[in-house]
Order: structure tokens, then sequence, then C-alpha cells
């Protein structure tokens, strides 16, 4: 394809992506499909002479559009949002176009600074303490990681070198391995399961720790665990805390639990990679308060600020403890400027080596938008998800089973878990809506979350109306 065809095709493809944004509604929500539909659809191997772009974008429709789960329509209420816009896809058109592969400083300049002024953007935004952002001579920083996964591992891991060097240092006779089978790390019994994964990876011992009426962790159960495992003789070093969990999008104490941490001398790690978006508002930034006690702070631009995925953020009190654990320079990497103190080489920062130019999306949609547009859209999510627990409120049959602070509405039939499975398969069978599930403690629970960019107030009393509908066939059925 030369760059006449480029032209060409490409002002198809933006058509057919416009065309398809506009149009998701009409798709229905959820596929038809079995697992392994595709394989059949194409040829074992693949073409050994050129085929038309025609024939490609009609196998699109034809093979991989009955496949796909829209995320995009307002009729997904499931998971959490995956945010959409139309200036963070041209951005990763742009990007995808200068094609660098951002390791360091030396091998894309703006792609490395742009980055760090986006991240210091991002975090006045969050009325960040100054002590996270890069400013001109700052300790701190932020970084772009793939996911909130990776910032959780990544924070692990710098805590884990931060905490074995200390050791290290006081008693030269301990080993590491000594040290690793002594670490332990904590979370909330309702943080995600990545935490768990972090743990797992890292090769150090995770404990939950028992969440509150509230689903929050709380300091009095957070000191009794660390007062228990010192007196095992194991060494707490790394704390993750939790604002707006994935089941019912509850938020730990970080008020309570940061003071211990910093007495203890544990890493706090605050993820907030649904919720963060909303602290860009005055009155959501107060759910934010405490992150002045923490290492490390993350959430995902990619899931409700109208950044396309992926784009997660993630800032440090202190880049040397991060970098520290994951620098290495052969000397195919160096540069004459690296050790000027005037930048930075964000592979020390992360676990992979290359990066996108991903801070290219950001830019586009805080310029497109600016502050108040982006608060005026997690606002107008927030009011939905409003609207659907007045709803839900106003039918006896149902119960609204967390609080609800943001854009996500946990509720259930009143009765049993079967009842309640039922419901769910009934809704998501009937493909209208999709909807996902969680357990809050002993209650299987529906999850009603705000997610499409175009979702309305009717596409909520569709919904609602949906579902109703659903239950009551349910509820005379006489299943139980």
């Amino acid at each position: 394809m030369n760059a006449s065809e480029f032209r060409k095709r490409g002002k198809e493809m933006v058509d057919y992506v416009a065309d398809y944004i506009e149009g998701v509604e009409k798709r229905q929500v959820y596929p038809d499909v079995e697992p392994g539909y595709l394989r059949p659809l194409i040829p074992a191997t693949a073409p050994q002479d050129p085929e038309t772009f025609e024939d490609i974008m009609t196998d699109v429709e034809k093979i991989i559009m009955p496949g796909v789960t829209h995320w995009h329509s307002p009729n997904f209420f499931a998971y959490f949002p995956t945010a959409s816009s139309y200036p963070a896809m041209l951005a990763d058109m742009l990007c995808g176009a200068i094609g660098c592969i951002g390791f360091s400083w030396a091998a894309s300049p703006a792609c490395t600074e742009l980055e760090t002024v986006m991240m210091d953007w991002l975090g006045k935004m969050l009325e960040l303490p100054e002590a996270f952002l890069a400013g001109s001579n700052g300790e701190g920083g932020g970084v772009i990681q793939g996911s909130a996964s990776e910032a959780t591992l990544v924070a692990l891991l710098a805590a884990r070198t931060k905490v074995t060097r200390q050791l290290q240092a006081a008693s030269p006779e301990l080993t590491q391995a000594a040290i690793m089978e002594k670490l332990v790390a904590y979370s909330s019994d309702q943080a995600h399961s990545s935490v768990e994964r972090a743990g797992l990876i890292g090769g150090v011992k995770l404990k939950a720790i028992p969440s509150d009426g509230k689903f929050a962790m709380r300091a009095s159960a957070l000191q009794e665990a660390l007062e228990r495992d010192k007196a095992a003789g194991l060494i707490p070093f790394f704390v993750v805390a939790t604002l707006g969990t994935t089941s019912c999008c509850s938020f730990d104490n970080v008020l309570e639990v940061g003071p211990i941490c910093n007495r203890e001398n544990m890493w706090l790690h605050i993820d907030a990679a649904y919720a963060g978006s909303a602290f860009i508002c005055p009155e959501f930034r107060h759910l934010l308060n405490g992150v002045e006690f923490a290492d490390s702070f993350n959430f995902n631009p990619h899931k409700w600020l109208l950044v396309n995925f992926d784009c997660s953020a993630m800032w440090v009190k202190n880049r040397n403890n991060l970098t520290g654990a994951f620098k290495l320079d052969p000397v195919y990497l160096k540069h004459s400027h690296q050790d000027s103190g005037l930048i930075t080489d964000y592979r020390h920062w992360q676990l992979p080596l290359g990066r996108r130019f991903r801070s290219l999306k950001m830019w586009f949609v805080f310029r497109t938008y600016g502050v108040k547009g982006l608060q005026a859209y997690i606002r107008k999510h927030v009011q939905l998800s409003r609207e659907f627990e007045s709803l839900v409120r106003q039918d006896p049959r149902f119960e609204i089973c967390a609080e609800v602070t943001l854009g996500l509405v946990c509720f259930r039939l009143k009765g049993s878990n079967k009842l309640n499975e039922a419901l769910l398969e009934k809704i998501n069978n009937a493909k209208k809506i999709h909807l996902v599930p969680c357990h809050l403690r002993d209650k299987f629970v529906l999850r009603f979350a705000i997610c499409s960019r175009s979702v309305e107030s009717a596409h909520i009393q569709h919904a609602w109306k949906h579902i109703r509908e659903l239950a009551t066939q349910l509820l005379q059925s006489g299943k139980e």
C-alpha cells in the first residue's frame, strides 16, 4: 500500500469508524457466537498473494463484528467503562504513524518529555500533593503504565527492592532469600484480583484484610494483622488501598490506613483504577484525601476519562525508589544526556522496555475537552447512576446492596442467590443489555455500571424496564 492508496483507505476507515460509533446502538450488544466460531471462517494459512482491501473490510463485517462485544454501546453496563473519544483515536493514528519506541529520551525526546508534562497536568487536575509531580526539579513524577495491574506489580517490586536493600544495609549477613520468605503484603478482601496476582509474581505473601460493613479496609483490622505477623517473625512491607473497588466501588479508609503505613515503614500504593477519574471534580476530590500518605498512586484515564486504552496513570513520590528496582544500562541503550538530571528514561519505570507515544492521547483529549468538559462528562455518568438507583428503590422487589458513590449501582432481587443468578442469565441471554455480577459477602449481586460515552437517560429507562419485565417473568415462573 503506497501513500496514495493509504490516503484513500484511511479516509474510508475514518468513515467506517465514525459510522460504527454512531450506529453501535443498533448492533446487538453481546454476540451470539460460541467458542471456536472464528477458525472455520478463515483459511488455515496466510494467503500467498495479496488480497484487496475491499475483501478485508468485507470480512471485518462478516467475521469480526459478529464476535465483538460492543463495549461502547449505550446498552453495555458491564464491568467498568472503557474510554473512547474521537480525539484519542486521532492521536492513536498519529502515534502509530510516528511509530517511535520511547524507552529513552534519546529514542524520541518528544515522547518522553510530553509524557512528563502530561502527567503533571493530570496530577494538577487531581490536586495531587506537589511531591508527586515532576515539575522542573521534583523527586516524584508520573509514568503511563499499560494497566492498573502493571502499576500494582511495579509498585510491589519497587517496595520489595527498597526493603531488601534497607534490611541488608542494617544486617549484611541477611540473604535475599531469607528476607523474601518473610515479606508480607496486605490489601482489603475487596481488592482486585490483580493485587493477589502481583503477590504471586513478586514471590511474596499477600494477606487479605477483612473489610467493614461498607466494604472498606480500616485501621483496626490492618493493625491487628500487622501485630500478629510481626509477632510471627514476618516483615510487613507493602499495602494496597483501593479507592473504588471493582465489586461495589467501595473506598478503603486511607486517612486511617496511611499513617500506619508511614509509621511502620510500609510502602502504601493506592489503586483508584476506575474512581480516580472522578477526582478531577471538586465534589469528589475528598475521596482522595489521604493520598499524601502514599508512596505511589494509580488510576486509569482509559476507563473514564475519554483516553482510549491503554493509558494507566501512575505517580510516585520518590522516583529513585522505582527506578532503582529496574535500572539496567547496557551500552546500546545509553545516550549522552541520561545523566544530565534534566530528563528521565521511562524504561526504568516499567516492566517492558518498549513503550508507545501514549501521552499524545492525553494531550489531544485534555486540549479538545478542557477540564470543564471532562468534569461534565463524569458528572453526567454519576447523575445517570443516581437515576438508575432511584428506579431500583421504587420497586419493592429489589434492593440496593452497596452505597452508590459514582457510576456503579449494585442491586438484586430480594431473595435467594439462585433467583438472582437466574435473573442475570435471562438478562444476558436476551442480549438487549449486558451486565456482570459480583459477590458481596454471601450475596450474589448484579452490577449496573454507566459505561458508554453516548448513554442517555432514555437508555437507563429502557434498561430498567427490560430488567423489571424479566424479573416479573422469573417470579411468575416460581423459580427460587
